[in-house]
């Protein structure tokens, strides 16, 4: 178990399971929470490979924060397959103030330990995060 800078523990369970999305593929999507309790990051829910890219959104609570990695596939125009992994920081605007600046004063430290991140989104709303955004940021 890891800490942040906020002195939020990271679960192990995080970093096997962005491996697993990482080297096997086993996931489309990884969301993951902060459990206060605790003090610790955890897995909130993982997406199966064949799940979308609209079932990961629908899976991301209106009020509350989350972080997410999406392993997202594409055809460029020259007919190749491309993949690239994103870390999303999801911090809706109704989110509560306290959420907000937990999230944010732990996601570097978070991020430091999936090690493979490609590119990074935040997003407060869902149209921060739409398929043309996301399509854009992996070109």
């Amino acid at each position: 178990m890891s800490n942040s800078a906020s002195g939020m523990a990271v679960c192990d369970e995080c970093k096997l399971k962005f491996q697993e999305l990482k080297a096997k593929r086993s996931f489309r999507f990884i969301v993951f929470k902060i459990n206060e309790k605790v003090q610790q990051v955890v897995v909130d829910r993982v997406g199966q490979p064949n799940e979308s890219y609209d079932d990961f959104t629908a899976c991301l609570p209106p009020d509350e924060c989350r972080y997410a990695v999406f392993d997202f596939d594409w055809v460029t125009d020259e007919n190749c397959q491309k993949s690239k992994i994103f870390f999303i920081s999801w911090a809706p605007d109704v989110s509560k103030v306290r959420s907000k600046m937990l999230y944010a004063s732990s996601k570097d430290r978070f991020k430091r330990e999936l090690d493979g991140i490609q590119v990074e989104l935040q997003a407060t709303d869902p149209s921060e995060m739409s398929m043309d955004i996301v399509k854009a940021r992996a070109l």
